[in-house]
């Protein structure tokens, strides 16, 4: 007598659950940025919601809430988990919130559009002014070029060294 081979409990479990975990891939991912954002060398516009520091918003952009963090500079820390509040952090942070809360902004994507935290990268303007730059000319930030989104490295870095030669922010502050 010969006994059908069936299917057990066991792996009809398995075969449910992987199905499952396949379906799953494929849906929401329960309200984390997920996608890789706009097009890389893209604008978009967008309107600021909030200033959470002096290199970085968090704007509406088509039609939901994300975190944007300024390409190629950086600003002295305010709120960062664990770290003091650093020289010119708060004038820095002011300052980006003078430039941009509340306004309509044109976010400008280099070649990587996202962070490792998720956060959109770019350059951001108001009008026909140039936010980053700003913050780097009027001495509220240092250079920081991280590759591959470097295409105002170079104007960033001379917008610096003019402002730190003047002693101009932070840089005859701290």
């Amino acid at each position: 007598m010969t006994m059908k081979s069936r299917p057990g409990v066991g792996s009809l479990l398995l075969l449910a659950l992987a199905f499952w975990l396949l379906i799953q891939g494929c849906g929401s991912d329960g309200g984390s940025t997920g996608d890789a954002g706009p097009p890389a060398g893209s604008s978009v516009m967008a309107r600021v919601v909030r200033v959470v520091d002096g290199d970085t918003i968090v704007a509406r952009v088509d039609g939901r809430d994300e975190y944007v963090r300024y390409i190629g500079m950086d600003t002295p820390e305010t709120v960062k988990p664990d770290t003091p509040v650093q020289c010119y952090g708060p004038q820095a942070s002011d300052e980006n919130h003078r430039l941009v809360e509340g306004r309509t902004v044109r976010l400008t994507f280099d070649r990587e559009v996202r962070d490792d935290y998720g956060r959109l990268l770019a350059y951001v303007h108001v009008g026909k002014e140039f936010i980053n730059a700003e913050l780097v000319r009027d001495g509220f930030a240092r250079t920081l070029p991280i590759a591959p989104n470097t295409s105002h490295a170079g104007e960033f870095q001379r917008l610096a060294s003019k402002a730190a030669k003047a002693g101009r922010g932070l840089w005859g502050a701290c």
